[in-house]
């Protein structure tokens, strides 16, 4: 508590106060609803609606619809919302996040404001982290909603779906009862299109399909074809995982430019013969690499080259040094897997496969062509967008977690997001032990496998978490040698992800999973469903004891990784277990590490007691949480000029598509055609001919392809202009202010041309061939393309290269 809480109280203390107050409301209601029948339950959602159409709040209605989610949960699923779950959701609905300890009901506590907000009639979305989870709670939570005669869908990459209580075998309602927090029972999700599970009253789905979705309704030739409804609003389960750790990965909807060049291929045969600070230099906290004078001669010779520069262009260089790193810093089973011969990306914070996306600039290439698969074409960027600039789409955001609180300033000044600490329902008695800290990693390991097998012995379960897949695997086969049974948990077994984790508090159980997988699922001591006699067996061996192999970047992860044990006031313990060789120490504890090392002259299974090497984790830990937020910091900043074209771009095309159906459009166009000295006479000349609503569809059409394409051709300028501005920093400009200047005039130039373009093409339609152009229309440019050394057409002097063509 800091000196200001001490003199004017815990901020968050007063307002759970007030929370409890609310909460007293709702508990004096539930009474009311205990004696009402199913159908009363639905009549009294109708009320509700009818009452907010008369005039009424939602804040005003509150007390009883909570009260009646409570009703409905303990009738559907068996389970009481605690007055801690009514905290968490009077937070939610205030559009704040709920720090909630993990195994504190959080999927439950989304239904109460989700019900509210869903009275509106204007749809709520809960985003979740993987599509597993989405279909789980979907059928899990989906009988609330139907109980009180809501409509629930879900989004998935494959397939969209609808909870319908009909759509099912005879035994699967028993078995998602006792099942169905961590497992999918399918039965109860009936396939249909992605506009019905938007549609419905509440939406579960992953934070990249609700993003993907939205870039996709940006795409689309007629409005039947959209997908999503406004953006009113969203609870975001795991709310520092998508708006922060993912926050520096762009969405891209993109497609194949060019077929790859040979030079992939060629760059991943000469790079194995390239030696580290002779040819190259590694920054591992930048993860870039520089090629030395040395390195570019050895190049060259390799390559049969007299001047690469020359020869091939500073391009080549740049796709050199990114098979460099490929080479160097991405290392397979770490930071990817290959998979049915593609190379795909395994998620840092989770350790999940991240199917679809790719790195850019080349990088994804050279990696491919570094593991001998086939080295798929360069993409050409259609759409993008980032998680910030996607989620303040929203009227109102919400969103829950079990660790916000080290993130708060980031939350509160990227997404306008306080945070709130709701109580656990029990007190936490969980033991967080001191980190074990060894010399080497083979000692760390040989401590490793030996406090496991202890803890095996016993009886008493253990889950360990590893930062990847390549030390989960790694770690798997010294128990195996050691005869200690276990399951493996990571990327290449999502699939039982679920199933594996709830399973991870039985008697004996050894479990291993990357750092994050299977976050969602409670595990219970004595496996889920919970055997009593072995829960009590395992509460009385000290519960599930986490052991974590490395410290992340993010103190968050590590507190994730802990809070898997202790649930709901159990036994259990947690403990790390480091070495001087871990990345992060070695990589940001510095000197500082480099000289323990070599003073100390301990076994390498020895553990090392020194407060400096704490205090040393602590401070490599706020160092890259420092770093991160200010590379998070810098994206949103670029960010935020290319979302002022995209909202710009968006509206127009909405625009165009809601003018399609008006018969007044006509006058636009033709003062369109008249403003660049076109004849309006000849224009409706060729209506009569073609007929009005063929000629509006012609016009949508023509509008759209043109905006389209040269989007399309913007954004590339954009990327290749972010590039430019950098350099500008060594002549004292500031690249992000140089980056709005020269984006800002790129911008109305390219409204010009659109305009310019959609009249020269609607002017050139041949009434016989109408349908022709309505399919064909392909933007084009009315002049010949301006050289890279040409004088730039905006008449600044300077050349196409230096000014708009950067």
């Amino acid at each position: 508590m800091n000196i200001l809480d001490k003199v004017f109280g815990d901020p968050n203390e007063k307002y759970l106060k007030e929370l409890r107050q609310i909460v007293e409301q709702i508990n004096s209601r539930e009474k009311d609803y205990e004696g009402f029948s199913g159908e009363k339950l639905k009549e009294k959602t109708q009320e509700f609606r009818q009452r907010l159409a008369g005039g009424e709040t939602l804040d005003q209605i509150l007390p009883e619809a909570f009260a009646l989610v409570r009703e409905a949960s303990k009738r559907t699923l068996g389970q009481r919302h605690f007055d801690v779950q009514l905290m968490g959701g009077l937070v939610l609905h205030q559009g704040k996040i709920a720090q909630m300890l993990t195994g504190e009901g959080k999927t439950l506590v989304a239904t109460l404001p989700l019900y509210l907000n869903a009275l509106e009639g204007r749809g709520c979305h809960l985003v979740t982290v993987n599509d597993y989870l989405a279909r789980r709670d979907t059928v899990w939570m989906g009988q609330i909603y139907d109980a009180l005669g809501l409509s629930c869908g879900c989004v998935t990459p494959e397939q969209a779906y609808l909870y319908d209580p009909t759509y099912r075998r005879d035994e699967a309602d028993q078995e998602r009862d006792r099942v169905g927090g961590f497992k999918v029972v399918e039965s109860y999700l009936r396939p249909g299109a992605k506009k019905e599970a938007y549609g419905a009253d509440i939406t579960y789905g992953t934070n990249n399909e609700f993003g993907f979705d939205y870039l996709r309704d940006n795409m689309v030739y007629d409005l039947k074809d959209k997908s999503q409804r406004d953006f009113n609003f969203a609870i975001v389960d795991e709310v520092d995982s998508i708006l922060i750790d993912e926050a520096r990965t762009p969405l891209i909807i993109s497609a194949p430019e060019a077929e790859p060049s040979k030079m992939y291929q060629e760059f991943a045969r000469i790079i194995p013969h390239l030696k580290e600070k002779e040819d190259y230099e590694i920054d591992e906290k930048l993860r870039a690499v520089t090629l030395t004078e040395d390195g570019i001669n050895k190049v060259e010779k390799l390559l049969g080259l007299q001047d690469i520069y020359q020869e091939w262009g500073i391009k080549y260089i740049h796709h050199l040094e990114q098979a460099l790193r490929g080479e160097t810093l991405f290392k397979k089973d770490r930071d990817y897997v290959v998979k049915n011969g593609e190379v795909v990306i395994v998620d840092e914070f989770t350790g999940r496969f991240l199917p679809g996306r790719r790195w850019s600039g080349g990088l994804h290439q050279a990696i491919e062509a570094k593991e001998g698969v086939r080295v798929q074409p360069e993409s050409l960027t259609l759409a993008t967008v980032t998680f910030q600039n996607y989620f303040r789409l929203y009227r109102k955001l919400a969103g829950m977690t079990g660790t916000a609180a080290t993130s708060a300033e980031e939350f509160a000044k990227v997404y306008n997001l306080e945070v709130a600490r709701v109580p656990p329902n029990q007190p936490l008695v969980r033991q967080d032990l001191s980190d074990r800290v060894y010399k080497s990693e083979k000692g760390k390991f040989q401590a490793l496998v030996q406090e496991i097998k202890e803890k095996y012995e016993k009886g008493q379960p253990v889950l360990v978490g590893t930062r990847s897949v390549e030390k989960n695997e790694f770690l798997g086969k010294l128990l195996e040698r050691e005869g200690v049974p276990h399951q493996i948990l990571n990327a290449k077994h999502h699939e039982q992800e679920g199933q594996i984790i709830a399973q991870a508090g039985r008697f004996q159980a050894v479990t291993i999973a990357t750092n994050m997988a299977g976050r969602g699922v409670d595990i219970v001591l004595g496996g889920n469903p919970s055997a009593s006699e072995e829960a009590q067996k395992v509460r009385e061996l000290g519960g599930l004891h986490i052991i974590g192999t490395e410290r992340h970047e993010a103190r968050r992860i590590d507190d994730q990784l802990r809070g898997r044990a202790g649930r709901q006031g159990d036994p259990g313990s947690s403990q790390f277990f480091l070495c001087l060789e871990d990345d992060l120490l070695r990589v940001f504890g510095g000197e500082t590490v480099q000289k323990l090392m070599e003073m100390l002259k301990i076994p390498d299974d020895q553990p090392i007691e020194a407060a400096m090497v704490s205090r040393t984790i602590a401070d490599a830990q706020q160092k890259i949480e420092g770093f991160n937020l200010d590379a998070r910091s810098h994206l949103l900043e670029y960010d935020n000029v290319i979302n002022k074209h995209r909202e710009t771009i968006y509206r127009k095309r909405r625009e165009i598509l809601e003018r399609a159906q008006d018969p007044d459009s006509k006058t636009q166009v033709l003062e369109l055609l008249g403003k660049y000295g076109y004849s309006v006479e000849e224009y409706e000349k060729k209506e009569k001919e073609i007929g009005a609503e063929n000629l509006r569809q012609v016009e949508k059409v023509v509008f759209l392809r043109v905006l389209d394409s040269f989007w399309v051709e913007h954004l590339e300028n954009l990327e290749s202009l972010q590039d430019a501005v950098r350099l500008r920093a060594y002549g004292q400009q500031d690249p992000l202010i140089e980056f709005k200047n020269e984006g800002h005039k790129m911008f109305q130039g390219l409204l010009t041309t659109i305009e310019t373009e959609v009249a020269r093409v609607l002017d050139g339609i041949k009434p016989n061939n109408q349908t022709a152009k309505r399919e064909n229309v392909v933007a084009q440019r009315t002049g010949p393309k301006v050289g890279r050394n040409d004088p730039c057409p905006c008449g600044s002097g300077k050349k196409y290269k230096r000014c708009h063509g950067i």
